[in-house]
């Protein structure tokens, strides 16, 4: 990877490169950090890697955290990502792979077996759209 690289989520501040998102949930431990005022304190940074956990966010934010993720994925040279969204009820599953199944950047997926529908593992395409 080249660089620190990371990405835009909705309602989110950048800071140097990194993705400053609000906490969904105080009880995580996310490596909280001070931004600046616009961002609050309860800011977390997210870089760009070859995982994205979406406990996080908000599952309204969920769509466009994945769109931004993954254009930055391809950008940071990335061809293969995980998704983790969580077992549950799988709501949050039908979510992302609704997202995954129409989205230019995304060549393939799958559920990553061992997660136990857990998280979807991401093909991605060799350019950004």
């Amino acid at each position: 990877m080249r660089g620190a690289a990371s990405f835009r989520a909705p309602g989110r501040c950048m800071i140097r490169g990194m993705t400053v998102a609000h906490r969904a949930d105080d009880d995580r431990s996310l490596g909280t950090m001070r931004a600046d005022d616009e961002c609050g304190d309860d800011a977390v940074v997210v870089p760009i890697g070859p995982e994205l956990d979406l406990h996080s966010f908000q599952p309204r934010d969920i769509p466009s955290v994945v769109d931004e993720y993954l254009h930055e994925a391809v950008n940071a040279g990335l061809a293969e990502v995980r998704l983790v969204h969580g077992r549950g009820r799988g709501v949050q599953r039908g979510i992302v792979q609704a997202l995954l199944e129409r989205h230019p950047l995304v060549a393939a997926f799958s559920d990553d077996p061992r997660s136990h529908l857990g998280a979807t593992l991401v093909v991605l395409t060799r350019t950004s759209a």
